[in-house]
């Protein structure tokens, strides 16, 4: 009786694992990335960080204060200027400070969050989203095709990076966008710069999961079918050549913000009273014996931010790659 009882159980337990459905891809995905501590913490103060930049600035947005003079009280917006108060340590009213010209240091942090995120996020995904289809017509079609869009990508690889950004941002710096006020035209110009540099490397990546694509066995079949070329591409090539992307698109959301934060830091990006970390560092050069400690605070935000991005980069890479096992 006991080896029938054994044989029993054996055929269930088989029939348990064929009858089992299969666990989601994402959620295999979240559970390899939640094991990853630094990824998760990151990914905790990203999230933290962006609910600020959003919302903080709403919260904050009018002051309140008491005017003797008028025997009144009155409403004045955070990024004023008040150069009577300017310099100021930190106080319940102002927790970071005002900078010099008396304008309060975390709501102008918390701004010019909003916009060095967004300059990431879409310069990513304009440069990431045209570098994988590029490079998955390049890796699928090869010969001229493939030949012609390579060289193109040698040639903006070679060219010198820092100097090309000050130059065509200095040119295209005056630009004004329709329908658009200054800030955005600034910040749209940006984008573009960025974006047309910054493609290549999510390009040579498509291409070279594409090229171990395009002869499989599923990619024939696809064939056989009647599926067109822009079909398979988009159904298959680009679908399977996702994982790397995401993980460099990941990784290069904190160099966007540090090449953003420098050309504002040297003059060549967002102009002032439009608040970035780069030109916020820039303004405390001439406070630093004043008030050294304007400094920290939008050089603290690059720094987490950026190495916030790259934590996480580094916990999906792993999530992501089924050979690494966490």
């Amino acid at each position: 009786m006991s080896n029938v009882s054994e044989l029993d159980v054996e055929a269930l337990q088989a029939e348990a694992l064929l009858t089992d459905k299969p666990e989601p891809l994402l959620v295999t995905y979240w559970k390899r990335l939640r094991r990853h501590r630094l990824a998760t913490g990151s990914l905790l103060i990203l999230g933290i960080l962006i609910l600020l930049v959003v919302v903080g600035p709403i919260v904050m947005g009018q002051m309140t204060y008491y005017n003797v003079s008028k025997g009144e009280e009155l409403n004045y917006d955070r990024d004023t200027q008040d150069l009577a108060n300017r310099n100021a340590s930190p106080t319940t009213e102002h927790p970071l400070g005002t900078d010099e010209l008396g304008r309060d240091v975390l709501y102008r942090l918390l701004v010019a969050g909003r916009l060095s995120l967004f300059i990431a996020f879409s310069v990513v995904a304009i440069r990431e989203t045209f570098g994988i289809f590029l490079g998955a017509i390049s890796g699928y079609f090869g010969g001229f095709i493939d030949n012609l869009i390579q060289r193109v990508v040698e040639f903006i690889i070679i060219l010198p990076l820092l100097p090309l950004l000050l130059t065509l941002s200095a040119l295209l710096r005056d630009v004004q966008i329709p329908f658009l006020p200054p800030e955005w035209s600034q910040s749209v110009v940006i984008i573009l710069i960025l974006s047309a540099l910054g493609w290549t490397g999510a390009c040579r990546l498509s291409r070279g999961m594409v090229l171990s694509l395009r002869n499989q066995e599923y990619t024939e079949a696809a064939r056989a079918l009647g599926m067109g070329d822009a079909q398979i591409i988009t159904r298959h090539m680009v679908p399977n050549a996702l994982p790397p992307i995401i993980v460099n698109a990941t990784l290069g959301l904190g160099v966007v913000i540090l090449v953003e934060s420098a050309l504002s830091f040297l003059g060549f990006g967002i102009q002032q009273p439009v608040a970035t970390w780069g030109n916020m560092l820039q303004d405390v050069q001439k406070d630093m014996f004043t008030a050294p400690w304007k400094a920290f605070y939008p050089g603290a935000m690059i720094f987490i931010t950026t190495l916030a991005f790259n934590y996480f980069g580094d916990g999906l890479r792993d999530a992501l790659d089924p050979r690494l096992k966490l």
